[in-house]
């Protein structure tokens, strides 16, 4: 008896192929019957879906259905290939099926056990590995059918497979199905691809060919007015379709040409399908008169036409596309060919054998021919792809088999730090593919990296030059910054010390004038030369036993040995993260992006940056004008945000709060603090501690707020 769930795909097998098919499933059903999806549900729906996709999509008969289900039923059955197609179970099988089909299956179970590494990643390393277990051309369709059912229900398998599914997709099966002509099969594989690889573009994009569809209504109608009359006049039967480009193929273009969605002008074409006998000298007659048709009625774009009636493509597609322009001056991309070729085109080589429900040997094993010629063919045309994602990155393998993805020019070094930062820290070389090699090497997609570690490795500036993504450089100066405190702190700890030893003091002003002195444009730089020894500490000494020193500090930062030069390059910028430089944002006056600054050298906090205005400007530049750091904006921060405090006085009552804060919310700020008080009744002193990108939003702040009519003064503290 048919199981049920087997109905709809045996449908048109005899009672021989019916009962083979039913067997197998059987056999499947219980090998699997303690296994589940990711979904909880019986595992033994992936062969079903296997099944239909061969069935009902690809046109395949009972022996690749049956040779389906023996292998997944075979195929948890060891941890390798070789074990496995020695298995107990496949001995079993031996004697109960045909010995071409057996064959299939060992072919399934070999390749099941290919590695990501193994492919390296690249379509024609996979086509041979595949040619290299089996030269049957029904392995690689079953293989295509698995992944199309393995995309459909990717969400079911846990995040963690999602990369190497998706990969793989794109890089090793899409490619064959294009080489196979299984447009239709490459088409919704490309947009499953979109859909885990760019969630949010795949969304609107489908959601813009939504909105858009009733236009395109409209134009078809407009467009075909004119050619009904004249159609039915030379006796033409037709079928009108709209075919709008895939999700994929969208998106492709706007990557390649960089343009939104509503500057694609060919996101569908309109197809003329016709009604004619499966006779090629018919066909193509009818196909050039509607051509004719069309075109008499519009004007064409000759650079555009294409015919693959004279000349069809290797894989067999046939048809007739141009693109004509209409009187209002839209282009609209056209494609005639009968109802076969359409047929063909939309199923590939397989329909040629099973249109209109013709099913034959003889079809089965011309089709069969040509896929296994195409599969060994060396001089095929590579399936091109236009994807930042496939081309800008490059994916490469830990030694267990954990995929990675990395821009191009990506290097040993920036593999270590995308595995870890400890590994990145103390990385000092590397093996590619067993070879082993610096770690300034660049990789390529495929290639299996081991990195070789020291535990007396550190980062150094040159680092810098070698990495190439963020994650990589952030962690390297992150080191280099840790590394430097630490030497500075050694170093402030012994000269800490040796004073002590010396009964020697050693203030503000002679800490500005040695960092000078040496040349260090830090604190910490000094600091840490001191501790590895660069700097002679007995020198410091007779500088801090000179009981003139401060007056010749003064004298020296006076002179021109120590000139105040005005070149860019003096100035600290600020802004954005900085190498080397310690600064911080003063409390006393919290400066914004914007506001007139200049920096003060501290000896514990680096140089603290204070608006011009601040209380404290005056005293610090006339007290220690050698301290005093020119200080610059970054001309551009990003998002950065600073701190600031804004005092409100208004009158009213508690309400005047909510008007406050409704108006500072308009705006690119965030409200960190907030208080009100009634100082005397009616009388509202409102206290803000806001984050604002810049001084030109807190001035536009500022003026909303005393536009406020209840608010009587607001000031920035």
């Amino acid at each position: 008896m048919v199981p049920d769930r087997l109905k709809p795909i045996i449908g048109n097998f005899s009672e021989t192929e019916t009962e083979m098919v039913v067997s197998a499933y059987r056999i499947a059903e219980n090998a699997l019957k303690e296994k589940v999806r990711g979904n909880n549900k019986p595992f033994i729906e992936h062969p079903l879906g296997v099944a239909g996709i061969l069935c009902n999509e690809m046109g395949m008969m009972a022996d690749s259905v049956t040779a389906m289900f023996l292998h997944e039923a075979n195929r948890f059955q060891a941890d390798n290939a070789a074990d496995l197609n020695k298995s107990e179970l496949l001995n079993t099988l031996r004697g109960s099926f045909p010995a071409d089909i057996i064959d299939i299956v060992i072919s399934l179970n070999n390749i099941s056990f290919i590695t990501l590494q193994e492919t390296n990643l690249d379509e024609e390393r996979y086509r041979k590995l595949i040619i290299s277990y089996s030269t049957d051309p029904r392995v690689v369709l079953i293989k295509l059918a698995d992944r199309l059912e393995v995309m459909r229900h990717l969400d079911i398998l846990p995040p963690s497979k999602h990369k190497s599914k998706i990969m793989e997709t794109i890089l090793l099966y899409i490619p064959i199905a294009h080489q196979l002509g299984l447009y239709r099969l490459k088409s919704e594989l490309e947009d499953l691809f979109l859909k885990y690889a760019e969630p949010e573009q795949y969304r609107a994009i489908n959601n813009h060919i939504m909105a858009t569809e009733r236009d395109r209504e409209k134009l078809v109608n407009k467009f075909v007015i004119p050619l009904r009359e004249k159609l039915t006049n030379n006796g033409i039967k037709y079928t009108l379709k709209t075919r709008t480009k895939s999700t994929y193929s969208i998106w492709k273009k706007m990557q390649a040409q960089k343009v939104t969605f509503d500057k694609i002008y060919d996101v569908f074409a309109i197809r003329f399908i016709i009604d004619s006998p499966p006779d090629k000298e018919t066909e193509h007659a009818l196909c050039w008169k509607v051509y004719s048709l069309v075109t008499e009625e519009y004007t064409p774009d000759s650079s555009r036409f294409r015919d693959w009636l004279s000349f069809p493509k290797d894989n067999g597609y046939e048809s007739l596309h141009t693109t004509v322009t209409t009187k209002e001056g839209t282009s609209v991309e056209v494609q005639i060919r009968t109802a076969r070729m359409d047929y063909i085109a939309e199923q590939g080589h397989a329909a040629h054998w099973s249109y209109k429900g013709i099913k034959s040997e003889e079809g089965l094993s011309s089709w069969l021919n040509k896929v296994r010629n195409m599969m060994q063919s060396t001089d095929s045309s590579k399936y091109q792809q236009i994807s930042p994602i496939v081309l800008g990155e490059i994916f490469v393998f830990t030694p267990t088999g954990d995929l990675r993805q990395l821009p191009e020019g990506a290097t040993v070094l920036d593999f270590a730090f995308d595995v870890h930062t400890n590994l990145g820290v103390k990385c000092s070389g590397g093996r590619i593919n067993g070879k082993m090699v610096p770690i300034k090497e660049k990789l390529k997609t495929g290639d299996v990296v081991d990195i070789i570690s020291n535990k007396n490795q550190k980062p150094t500036a040159d680092w810098l030059n070698i990495v190439v993504t963020s994650k990589a450089r952030n962690r390297i100066k992150q080191k280099i910054k840790e590394e430097e405190n630490k030497r500075a702190s050694i170093g402030k700890e012994l000269l800490e010390r040796r004073l002590k030893n010396w009964k020697l003091e050693m203030g503000d002003e002679d800490l500005s004038f040695l960092v000078k002195k040496y040349k260090y444009r830090t604190i910490n730089e000094f600091f840490g030369a001191v501790g590895d020894e660069s700097i002679d500490l007995m020198e410091i000494k007779e500088f801090l036993s000179d009981d003139k020193r401060y007056d010749r500090g003064r004298e020296i930062d006076k002179s021109d040995k120590y000139p105040i030069k005005e070149q860019s390059s003096d100035y600290l910028i600020i802004g954005g993260k900085l190498n080397n430089v310690d600064y911080k944002m003063a409390k006393c006056c919290n400066p914004i992006y914007g506001d007139e600054v200049f920096g003060f050298v501290t000896i514990k906090d680096g140089i603290k940056i204070h608006r011009m205005s601040c209380p404290n400007a005056a005293r610090l530049i006339e007290s220690y004008p050698y301290r005093i750091q020119k200080v610059k904006w970054k001309e551009s921060i990003g998002k950065g945000s600073f701190q600031v405090a804004v005092k409100v006085i208004a009158d009213g009552d508690e309400s005047i709060s909510n008007q406050v804060i409704t108006t500072v919310n308009s705006f690119k700020t965030s409200i960190r603090a907030f208080s009100a008080n009634e100082r005397m009744k009616g009388d509202y002193e409102i206290n803000l501690q806001l984050f604002v990108p810049s001084n030109l939003e807190l001035d536009k702040i500022i003026a909303s707020l005393k536009k406020i009519k209840e608010v009587k003064q607001v000031s920035r503290l």
